[in-house]
């Protein structure tokens, strides 16, 4: 062993010796109460005073001072003139570290004390003690703190959260032992918070091996919370494991509170599992309702990322189709309008996305719902999902609803890099039951028969209507055989005597022999290049526009009947008005249009692109496949 080595061990044990023979020894230590002031006041410019009596003694490994009436002051910058107000101070340092140069404190106990924390709004901590309050590393590691009667204040305006706490021990002989209870008030992240609960006494704020237990209520905002069970250093959280249950107005709310992007809801709570580990929380298996709806899953976040991904599974055995209203903008059931919006509004979704928050997590998430509450005219059975999120870009993808006995399946785009949002679907309908399709319909006047379809569209703007009200693309749907009610068509016609004789003898259905509906959708404008409805008693050919920007329809139906009527009026229909308030009336200024059919024989390349969905019916005798036959022998 060298001679510098030897001196290195040396000096430690020699200093080590001198301290203990001196706590050993020395029997009044209220003369040292100066010099420690100034020693402290020399580090940190800063005042301890200690009014009442100072006891050391050696405990090994710790040396444990005792001391009454101890104040220490703030920094100039703080609002209160002391940082810690204590009646009675034990604190235990231990003695291998201070050969580091480090301080730690295994064990604080305070009695009768008030705690000031504060944060400068430029980032300065008077809890650190350099003089610049800015060194993270100049503090005293601090492992268990216990509190007999205290009080607590944390104060961050940056952040707009100041909090006061009151913590009491229950009565007993043993304050040390008794159980803690607390009270907090205050305001955090700006929304009002008040909360109570109870703990162990011995707070392990830095124990790695400790867990802490934990039971808290309270409400922050208009979210309150519940938990019950065990956190591992509590001012890392290290590990935490509680059963908490959580409600609220909105689960939107929550993103002040944990930085968590979660979209608008109706009304929810919810009951699970909320456990830390590193990098990464989950909360599991958990349930509740959100709105008319029941929701159980599990989901996590991990913050290692360049952004927190939120991953989820969902399931609902019972969606109410209302509770999906605020995800695109629309309100849910029970929401009041608000009293300044004296206009009316449309009946298109309306509300902002906050596409400000996509960017700042990701997420992956699936939802499966095995029935929909939907309203009677809605013939929605069940609902699947995708969603992903990421680099401010949402998608559906699948998006699969069971609609009126088929499916209506596909994709949904909306990119919040671009403002406003970049907007796409695609969106496939098959085999959707005519039967089904309106089930609110006069039975007797029910069809049978199916349909497919194709939607694709892209617009922009920053909610569903104004996507919709700049929209460019195709729908298409075509009805390819089937049977419809004999009275409706003739009714349709304006057959006067025909419509009268099947009011005596009764229905019947008569065959469809093709649909045809496909929308050129440009600017938000839909005008059909085939509007056709074509059965065995009379041919309906539709022209004009629907303006999804205004909401408004503006069409006309010309009904051509297949054989003689001698009481047949034969005039066109217009339906007309706004999607909230349609309005049907006939043409007084003129008879039948001869000819409007052809409209159907004019557009030669819309017609050959509805090949594919009537080849979906996969039926080889198609009188669909003959008007497109038609349409490209009129077309040369």
């Amino acid at each position: 062993m060298t001679p510098r080595t030897k001196m290195a061990v040396a000096l430690p044990l020699v200093a080590l010796a001198i301290l203990l023979v001196v706590v050993a020894n020395v029997t009044n230590w209220n003369a040292l109460r100066e010099p420690i002031a100034h020693a402290v006041h020399a580090k940190t410019h800063r005042t301890l005073r200690i009014g009442g009596d100072l006891d050391i003694g050696l405990r090994w490994p710790v040396v444990r001072v005792h001391a009454s009436d101890v104040t220490f002051s703030n920094p100039s910058w703080a609002s209160r003139p002391n940082m810690i107000d204590v009646r009675h101070a034990t604190v235990d340092i231990a003695i291998l570290p201070l050969f580091r140069g480090q301080i730690v404190f295994p064990q604080v106990q305070l009695d009768q004390a008030a705690l000031a924390f504060e944060k400068s709004r430029d980032g300065r901590r008077n809890w650190l003690l350099d003089r610049r309050q800015r060194d993270s590393q100049a503090r005293v590691a601090i492992r268990h703190l216990a509190v007999g009667d205290g009080r607590v204040e944390y104060d961050d305006p940056a952040q707009g959260t100041r909090l006061s706490a009151r913590i009491t021990t229950s009565h007993g002989s043993d304050k040390t032992s008794a159980p803690l209870r607390f009270t907090v008030q205050g305001r955090y992240k700006g929304e009002p918070l008040v909360a109570q609960g109870a703990g162990d006494t011995i707070l392990a704020l830095r124990d790695e091996t400790r867990p802490y237990h934990l039971n808290v209520s309270g409400k922050i905002g208009q979210t309150a919370v519940g938990a019950d069970g065990r956190i591992t250093n509590l001012l890392k959280l290290s590990a935490v494991d509680l059963q908490i249950v959580l409600r609220g107005a909105s689960l939107a709310q929550l993103y002040p509170l944990v930085g968590v992007v979660f979209p608008d809801t109706p009304p929810y709570r919810t009951r699970g599992r909320l456990v830390h580990g590193p990098r990464q929380w989950r909360y599991e298996k958990f349930t509740g309702e959100m709105g008319r709806s029941d929701i159980a899953g599990s989901l996590s976040i991990d913050t290692g990322g360049r952004r927190p991904l939120l991953v989820a599974r969902l399931d609902s055995t019972r969606l109410d189709i209302s509770n999906l209203g605020p995800l695109v903008g629309a309100g849910h059931a029970g929401e009041k309008p608000a009293a300044a919006k004296s206009v009316p509004t449309g009946i298109l979704p309306g509300k902002a996305f906050r596409t400000e928050r996509w960017n700042r997590m990701d997420a992956d998430v699936t939802l499966d719902a095995g029935s929909i509450d939907r309203p009677a005219a809605l013939p929605l059975h069940r609902l699947s999902t995708r969603l992903r999120l990421q680099d401010g870009r949402l998608r559906l993808d699948p998006l699969r609803f069971d609609v009126a006995g088929g499916t209506l399946a596909g994709a949904v785009t909306l990119d919040g890099r671009a403002s406003p949002i970049q907007a796409a679907a695609k969106l496939l309908a098959r085999t959707l039951q005519l039967a089904q399709l309106f089930p609110t319909l006069d039975r007797s006047m029910a069809s049978i028969g199916e349909f497919n379809g194709n939607i694709d569209l892209k617009g922009q703007g920053d909610t569903v209507a104004s996507m919709l009200g700049s929209a460019n693309g195709q729908a298409s749907l075509v009805i390819d055989g089937g049977e419809v009610s004999k009275l409706l068509m003739e009714t349709m016609s304006l057959h006067l005597l025909e419509m009268l004789q099947l009011k005596v003898t009764g229905d019947e259905p008569v065959r469809i022999r093709c649909g045809i509906a496909d929308f050129a959708v440009k600017q938000g404008v839909m005008q059909p290049d085939i509007l056709v409805l074509d059965t065995d008693v009379s041919r309906i050919d539709g022209s004009g526009r629907i303006d999804l920007g205004q909401e408004r329809l503006d069409l006309t139906v010309v009904p051509k009947s297949r054989k003689p009527s001698l009481v047949a009026l034969r005039t066109p229909i217009h339906v007309q008005g706004s999607f909230a308030h349609p309005q049907a009336s006939l043409d007084k200024g003129k008879l039948a249009m001869r000819g409007l059919g052809a409209l159907a024989l004019g557009a030669v390349n819309p017609a050959l692109a509805l090949l594919p969905l009537i080849d979906a019916g996969r039926n080889a005798d198609s009188e669909c496949r003959r008007l497109i036959g038609e349409v490209r022998t009129a077309g040369r």
